[in-house]
């Protein structure tokens, strides 16, 4: 297990769709534990495979760092079983010290594959559904900022222009989810 370096948020690859994993091998499993490692080096409640530079469909996650679950899903497929919204604080390890209130479901059936190919089911709610549709998004090229109004993402772009790791010579761009 390696601890990675996190791309920030002006990283071209956390803009781009990562490719479906068709390889469950050694490999696969050896990314599988740099990125938790790197999660939790980093205080994450989850962490997606470009955010370390890997144009892969795999995540991990760990909503609740005292006693959530902790786990992994490969390809994932995100299912809603109803409507029903939640609106609440979200970060991002690609953007660091920046929050944002970001809509997203209140629960989620993600559907995918563990490291070793063996198919998995997560039902989740709250914090984890909202970790799950996170780093899926991150998987789709799509920042938890893309999700805000535009007076949200407004004030949300002047705090990263004023981010100390933020790169003046390379600004970002934002753009719409595919997700609504």
């Amino acid at each position: 297990m390696t601890v990675q370096p996190v791309r920030l948020f002006e990283d071209p690859i956390l803009r781009q769709p990562a490719e479906p994993v068709v390889d469950f091998d050694a490999e696969l499993r050896n990314l599988v534990d740099d990125l938790t490692e790197t999660m939790h080096k980093n205080n994450g409640a989850g962490l997606a495979a470009p955010q370390i530079g890997v144009g892969l469909r795999v995540f991990t996650f760990h909503p609740d760092l005292a006693e959530g679950e902790l786990g992994h899903l490969v390809n994932p497929v995100l299912e809603f079983p109803d409507e029903e919204e939640q609106d609440g604080p979200e970060g991002c390890l690609s953007i660091p010290g920046v929050y944002l209130d970001t809509k997203r479901r209140m629960n989620v059936v993600a559907k995918g594959f563990t490291a070793h190919g063996d198919p998995l089911q997560i039902v989740g709610s709250g914090q984890l559904a909202r970790c799950v549709q996170h780093e899926t998004d991150h998987l789709d090229g799509v920042l938890f900022l893309d999700r805000a109004d535009a007076e949200r993402r407004a004030r949300t772009m002047a705090a990263i222009r004023e981010a100390g790791w933020y790169d003046q010579n390379d600004p970002p761009r934002v753009k719409t989810s595919p997700h609504g």
